[in-house]
């Protein structure tokens, strides 16, 4: 009688250490890639950038993702020391996603990926979804030279938004640069056509002279708004 061959054991799937995938390369950028290369990363830090969001919420504004996506990718955020997960304290019983200091150290690289992008914008596709805040950062660009701080309220056909401005708006780590919807208390309101977020963040046209133009209808009494007006 033949002697049947005893299979190794397999170890529990719990009890198994979990490998991501890695390019295994001794190079900074390969790293980078290692934590930030996997599709819809970095655009969920697109979203995070604007402040604390729940699950159900980032869904909503990333079209395309399944929801076993997002939380894988959510997941790997948390391993990678990218993002944390919190619970709200009571009433809102809910927990929300936001980034740590080192995810927040991404924006320049969002930055740059917009301003690399902008020219492929040319022509809005009948099958591309669009969020009003997906608008913030090539319009940060513009902003950059503006004196005054304060919160700009940023109004388009496809909604609104708002954004910090001044010299000190980037100082403080893991601060908002831009946030959803219209802000609480603004310092002044802009309202514009989103070709023209575009245009200003591909430096087509100054802020200045889209003001001038009367592209950008400026709304407000204060520093900020004086400002914008050339004032």
């Amino acid at each position: 009688m033949s002697r049947l061959r005893r299979m190794p054991r397999q170890q529990p799937a719990a009890q198994r250490p979990v490998r991501r995938r890695s390019y295994d390369q001794f190079c900074a950028t390969a790293r980078a890639l290692d934590s930030v290369g996997d599709r819809w990363t970095l655009l969920i830090v697109r979203e995070l950038l604007a402040g604390p969001r729940r699950y159900t919420d980032l869904h909503a504004d990333l079209p395309g993702v399944s929801t076993d996506v997002l939380a894988s990718r959510l997941k790997d955020m948390e391993q990678g020391g990218l993002a944390v997960r919190r619970k709200l304290p009571p009433p809102a019983a809910a927990s929300v996603y936001e980034l740590t200091e080192r995810g927040h150290g991404l924006l320049p690289v969002l930055t740059a990926l917009a301003e690399w992008g902008a020219p492929a914008l040319t022509e809005r596709r009948p099958t591309d979804a669009v969020r009003a805040h997906w608008f913030a950062l090539p319009l940060l660009r513009a902003l950059t030279g503006l004196a005054q701080e304060g919160v700009l309220e940023v109004r388009l056909d496809e909604g609104e938004f708002h954004v910090r401005t001044g010299r000190g708006a980037a100082i403080e780590p893991g601060s908002e640069l831009y946030g959803f919807g219209p802000a609480p208390r603004p310092d002044a309101r802009i309202t514009l056509a989103a070709e023209l977020c575009l245009e200003l963040g591909r430096g087509e046209v100054t802020l200045a002279a889209a003001v001038k133009d009367g592209r950008i209808e400026v709304m407000g009494e204060g520093p900020l708004a004086a400002e914008l007006r050339g004032g």
